[in-house]
């Protein structure tokens, strides 16, 4: 099949196949990905419109026992620096983001054997107590890190968590889901198919989920094919991922190291998840690992939304990536791409919207 035949398959609403997803990867021109993507997320979305989240992560403790070689966030329990925050410390947290607007908080950690069930359950209990807030918390890694721990299957972990307060689960911990990749750069970290099986016993109770993809590490073009594959297959069978969030590997102050991929490889990835996940409702930019510029620029390759401003992230500041925005810069970014800014929660439903910059023009 030619590339026009291919792109005529897309602007008809075909499905395509993985063979047809690696060559539209390596071949298809930037901009032409960018439009059939575009035209893809206009079929579930106003393509005048862009969401985003206030949220806040809470990095409850830096210890960590599978030390992916990614990773510059994580501690050995003896290290100066490791640290596990106590549960007033998370209220305060809490409190603070919910001062600021936020509608979510996510609870995420390294897999710290001093932690229990009974820990996250009482943190969780005194959360919802408090406070009216989504819990968007706790990897499949750290699901499975407690069920191992408690010798408890995986769903009964989420039973219970779900039981105390948890409202669903982000995709961290996917990276590349090829076991090949996994065992270059986290071979301490559960495998891909065990990932995969966690996300499902949570569809299965309930819980909706997101879906994440690390690129840029050591995986070849067929790794992150794959990768999608794996994500739409088990999509098509629970429905249970509210969104795709690919983001890029950033190489400072990791084991790991390297070279990072370039910000054209990075968009091209994003329009051809917009195109192959033809069952995942919402793709999200990632501004955190590509910058406000590049942020904005995923609108127009396929993203709908541009996830957080995030109030507090720590894991991939340590690794060097610095970049953060406030809620009116955010606003101002989605209004100079042509966009309405609104705020969304978890669910992805419009809390807020913001005048667009044609409002503020007929006023002069």
């Amino acid at each position: 099949m030619t590339l026009e035949k291919l792109y005529e398959k897309i602007n008809d609403g075909g499905r395509i196949d993985e063979d047809e997803a690696l060559r539209l990867l390596l071949e298809a021109g930037l901009l032409e990905l960018g439009r059939l993507a575009q035209k893809r997320a206009a079929l579930r979305h106003d393509p005048c419109r862009a969401t985003f989240l206030i949220d806040r992560n809470i990095n409850y403790t830096n210890i960590c026992t599978s030390k992916c070689r990614f990773c510059a966030f994580y501690r050995d329990k003896d290290a100066p620096d490791a640290y596990v925050l106590s549960p007033d410390a998370i209220l305060e947290k809490v409190a603070e983001a919910v001062q600021l607007g936020a509608t979510q908080i996510m609870l995420q950690g390294g897999l710290n054997p001093g932690l229990g069930l009974s820990w996250f359950e009482d943190v969780l209990q005194r959360i919802k107590q408090r406070f009216t807030i989504f819990v968007h918390s706790f990897s499949p890694p750290e699901i499975h890190h407690l069920a191992k721990k408690e010798q408890l299957s995986c769903e009964e972990v989420i039973v219970r968590l779900r039981d105390a307060g948890l409202d669903s689960i982000p995709g961290a911990g996917a990276e590349i889901l090829t076991d090949g990749v996994r065992a270059r750069i986290s071979p301490e970290k559960i495998s891909g198919s065990t990932w995969l099986d966690v996300m499902e016993a949570a569809h299965r109770v309930g819980l909706k989920t997101t879906a994440t993809m690390m690129m840029g590490s050591v995986e070849t073009p067929h790794d992150r094919i794959e990768h999608l594959r794996l994500l739409r297959g088990l999509q098509d069978k629970t429905g249970g991922f509210r969104a795709f969030i690919p983001w890029t590997f950033k190489a400072g102050n990791t084991e790991l190291g390297g070279a990072e991929t370039s910000s054209l490889d990075y968009l091209r990835t994003l329009a051809l998840s917009r195109i192959y996940l033809d069952n995942i409702d919402n793709i999200q930019g990632s501004w955190v690992t590509q910058g406000k510029d590049i942020g904005q620029m995923t609108l127009f390759f396929g993203a709908n939304d541009l996830g957080s401003i995030m109030l507090e992230e720590n894991v991939v500041s340590a690794a060097g990536s610095s970049n953060c925005i406030t809620e009116a810069e955010m606003v101002e970014l989605i209004r100079h791409a042509g966009k309405q800014p609104a705020q969304r929660d978890t669910e992805y439903r419009i809390v807020k919207t913001y005048p667009e910059l044609s409002d503020f023009t007929k006023n002069d």
